[in-house]
């Protein structure tokens, strides 16, 4: 497990699919503004489950996030489009609606930062987010990210275009922790 101050991310189990199945994924409406992906009904248990336990891989490296108080699943975070020869990828994260509005988020982001540049070499990570995503936004410039610009009207969301803007963050902006 890497560790924070408030979470930790660790590999996930079997066990944490049907929760964050449940909780992230069967609500469309969020799920819609969470994924540039069309939502599709999935049932409970199925291997097509975004949450599905594979085996390590080169592209992506998918973490449950646990509270550390508690030691409750809070949430999911990866990195996603990993590509080593650019030695640059995607930030994603999702929390629980329960985990939501506990300042968790810029300590995923934090611990996934410290994950992609001292663990795997990175030198650069990028996130999307709707320009409406007020949270997200404001946890991506509390890890350090710098808002590159705006996607105009790129996403399809739940019945209507929206903006998406891109964050942005070098290895060498990164502040490890001490």
């Amino acid at each position: 497990m890497i560790r924070g101050k408030k979470i930790g991310l660790r590999a996930r189990q079997e066990s944490d699919v049907p929760v964050l199945h449940s909780e992230l994924y069967d609500d469309v409406a969020t799920r819609s503004r969470a994924d540039t992906r069309p939502w599709r009904p999935i049932p409970p248990g199925s291997d097509q489950s975004p949450f599905v336990v594979t085996g390590p891989s080169d592209e992506a490296a998918c973490f449950s996030v646990v509270e550390l108080e508690s030691q409750e699943l809070a949430g999911e975070a990866l990195l996603w489009g990993i590509d080593t020869h650019n030695r640059m990828a995607h930030i994603g994260m999702a929390l629980r609606p329960a985990f939501r509005g506990r300042g968790l988020s810029v300590d995923v982001l934090r611990v996934l930062c410290e994950y992609g540049f001292a663990v795997r070499g990175l030198q650069r990570l990028q996130l999307e987010t709707l320009t409406d995503n007020a949270a997200m936004l404001a946890a991506a410039a509390g890890a350090g990210f710098t808002r590159e610009g705006t996607l105009r009207r790129s996403a399809w969301v739940y019945g209507e275009y929206a903006d998406e803007a891109i964050l942005g963050l070098l290895t060498d902006e990164w502040t490890p922790r001490a």
